[in-house]
């Protein structure tokens, strides 16, 4: 008969960044578990608050299925004599499966022996992976406490493991299970009794804690909404805010403070970010997107003396907001442009200089990078002044207080001081994108001092050997990285990075022996970020390799013929394929110098060499105009003359002068397939 199972871990709060990934791993470290112990169950369900870990296992079996397996041994020539004895051989295979030699069987030439492994009690296999998976769970930092061996990521206080009605014996840090849950910390009782897993629910929401995330989630946005309407205003929402505070509250009841009108003076950033960062709380704005001197916030708790626990909200709030007052009335007391020589305070990394010296290598790259990328004399100005002022913000008292400012409060303190809009835009722009799937760019010089910004930091990182390596990634190259990709990307720049690469490698100062090495690197970890961006995308391996496999290509160009190539599907064209191979076989290690067709005495030569000429100015024309679409057609056009040439022509003769000019010709054929990778990542 089938049973419920019920494993709560109760422990002291939680963080909250944590508690969806630890739910996560317990589902599918639950799976694997009943997967190995072949035992059958319906729905497993995770569950979390601040201070409980949840799994409930729906209809798992009384009985894991019981095992048929048959195993291979030794020849029949083998396991028995002349006189059909069974040996040492069959013996031993027999007693190493539990089974008397008559039990083998022969067949096909060998023995085999068939085994049964009779089904496990639910309650043994429960008893044995529940303290697994406890310890199967990794976490980003662990703890120790009392004198114990055993660590978690906070304390454990209880543990709840419930079979049906029957108590899963467990035991880990001296705590031992039983069928007792807790209630809410202070308004729920200290032991609540749960004599089935069917009755947790319902018994832990009247002792005020709500378990299911997911009903937990509702309630909060449903009072959220509730409340902004009451006020007729309109919640600065935020996902990622709200899964937090999911997280930091068993019983949430939302509730409405107010600040002094006076702050609204302060930049919006200066109030929302004190609001949202430190103090987890929704700013409201009104219908026409004003920000209103109003919070919203969620309590661990009920609404008995919510007027009270807004007050103290409200006070909480009111010193931060007078921080970031006095910051804001001192930092403009000195414009962003007189904040220059604070640069030079500022180290940028060990070993290479200070904000200053990067502040120079920008503009020396955005002049080259900027006028590569087609920006005309007007943006090229924006950009100089941009760069100039894009780090001045980290010397203010603002940022230094609220780090996730920088850039934000660089454009609002610069629009206080007179600079254009573009210059200010540009500032805050540099950062973009600032985590996955965060907005880009927009402006020409926004999107140049983002990547040359990324660039430097990129290369510097990299002239000190510090490449990212497995999980470790401290200053973020991976992610930078695919910002770049996804700002060239967005933006159609038909430009390389190399250049840019060498240029701030001189810049550095690194010694232009070691310049090769680093841009081999580069080129090697962008690429890679590029493949990981298409394989999101759901290309196909081949079809990455195909590209990516031109060492020349730029990020406009792969993305291009990626888009053709899925349209066309060359790489399902197996006769394109094998007559392009074939012709790969021969030259790949030939560079196109030129053809004479003096030399020629077949008229499939002649017939390649013409539509090889047509189709490699095509092919470039092609390219030049971006019209990939053409580009990976074109090779196509050529197949019935390479395979017509490859029937009527022997490249490899004794004169070595024709030799040579058949392989000029079929390197000239091959180079329309060249323009678009290699023809060796299809095989």
């Amino acid at each position: 008969m089938a049973e419920d199972v019920l494993f709560e871990i109760g422990a002291e709060e939680i963080p909250a960044g944590a508690m969806p990934g630890i739910l996560a791993q317990l589902k599918s470290l639950t799976e694997t578990k009943l997967q190995e112990h072949h035992l059958k169950y319906e729905v497993i369900r995770t569950m979390g608050t601040p201070r409980r870990i949840t799994l409930m296992v729906d209809g798992a079996a009384d009985m894991s299925e019981e095992l048929s397996e048959r195993h291979k041994g030794p020849s029949a020539a083998i396991a028995y004599d002349a006189d059909g004895n069974p040996t040492k051989a069959a013996i031993g295979f027999a007693r190493g499966k539990g089974l008397d030699v008559a039990d083998l069987v022969v067949e096909d030439g060998y023995i085999y022996a068939e085994t049964k492994t009779a089904g496990v009690k639910a309650m043994d296999i429960f008893t044995q992976i529940l303290p697994e998976l406890i310890h199967g769970l990794s976490f980003p930092k662990s703890m120790h406490w009392g004198d114990l061996d055993d660590k978690f990521i906070r304390p454990v206080r209880w543990i709840l493991a419930l079979l049906g009605t029957a108590v899963i014996p467990v035991e880990f840090a001296g705590v031992r299970s039983s069928n007792f849950s807790r209630g809410h910390r202070f308004l729920g009782e200290r032991g609540v009794l749960v004599q089935h897993p069917a009755d947790y629910i319902k018994n832990l929401e009247d002792n005020f804690v709500i378990v299911d995330q997911d009903k937990r989630r509702d309630m909060i946005s449903k009072q959220l909404h509730d409340l902004a309407d009451s006020k007729n205003a309109t919640i600065v929402w935020d996902d990622d805010l709200l899964e937090e505070v999911l997280y930091l509250v068993e019983y949430p009841t939302a509730l409405c403070g107010t600040f002094d009108e006076s702050y609204l003076a302060l930049p919006d950033a200066a109030v929302i970010t004190p609001m949202k960062d430190h103090q987890r709380y929704f700013p409201l704005v009104s219908k026409d997107g004003k920000l209103l001197p109003m919070f919203l916030t969620v309590r661990n708790g009920d609404s008995h003396s919510l007027d009270v626990v807004t007050a103290g909200n409200e006070r909480v709030l009111r010193a931060r907001l007078d921080d970031a007052k006095f910051f804001f009335n001192e930092d403009r007391k000195k414009a962003l442009a007189d904040r220059s020589e604070g640069l030079k305070k500022i180290v940028f990394q060990e070993g290479l200089g200070n904000l200053a010296d990067k502040t120079e290598r920008l503009l020396a790259l955005g002049a080259e990078f900027g006028e590569a990328c087609g920006l005309g004399e007007d943006a090229m100005v924006e950009l100089e002044r941009a760069t100039v002022l894009a780090k001045t913000d980290l010397t203010t008292g603002m940022v230094t207080e609220f780090t996730e400012l920088q850039g934000i409060i660089g454009k609002e303190y610069a629009l206080l001081d007179g600079e254009s809009g573009e210059v200010a835009e540009a500032i805050f722009e540099q950062y973009l994108p600032r985590f996955a799937g965060d907005i880009l760019p927009e402006t020409p010089a926004g999107k140049v001092l983002s990547i040359i910004d990324k660039v430097d930091n990129i290369v510097a990182t990299f002239s000190r050997g510090l490449i990212p390596t497995g999980s470790q990634d401290p200053y973020a190259l991976r992610r930078q990285t695919i910002g770049v990709l996804n700002i060239l990307s967005n933006s159609a720049w038909n430009v390389s990075l190399e250049p840019l690469w060498r240029q701030d490698l001189t810049l550095l100062g690194v010694p232009e022996a070691k310049h090769d090495e680093i841009v081999g690197q580069l080129n090697n970890f962008f690429a890679l970020r590029l493949k990981n961006i298409y394989l999101d995308h759901e290309v196909p391996h081949n079809v990455i390799e195909l590209v990516l496999s031109n060492p020349t290509v730029t990020v406009t160009q792969a993305d291009g013929l990626v888009k053709a190539i899925m349209a066309h599907r060359i790489d399902e064209n197996v006769e394109l394929v094998q007559a392009y191979t074939r012709m790969y076989n021969l030259v790949k290690n030939e560079s196109y110098k030129a053809v004479d067709d003096l030399l020629f005495s077949d008229e499939a030569e002649k017939a390649l060499f013409k539509e090889a000429v047509l189709a490699y100015e095509n092919s470039q024309t092609a390219l030049e105009n971006k019209d990939y679409d053409k580009v990976v057609a074109i090779p196509e056009t050529l197949v019935p003359a390479i395979n017509k040439f490859f029937e009527d022509v022997m490249v490899m003769v004794d004169d070595e002068a024709v030799k040579a000019n058949r392989l000029q010709l079929v390197r000239l054929a091959y180079e329309s397939m060249a323009v678009i990778g290699d023809v060796s990542t299809l095989k």
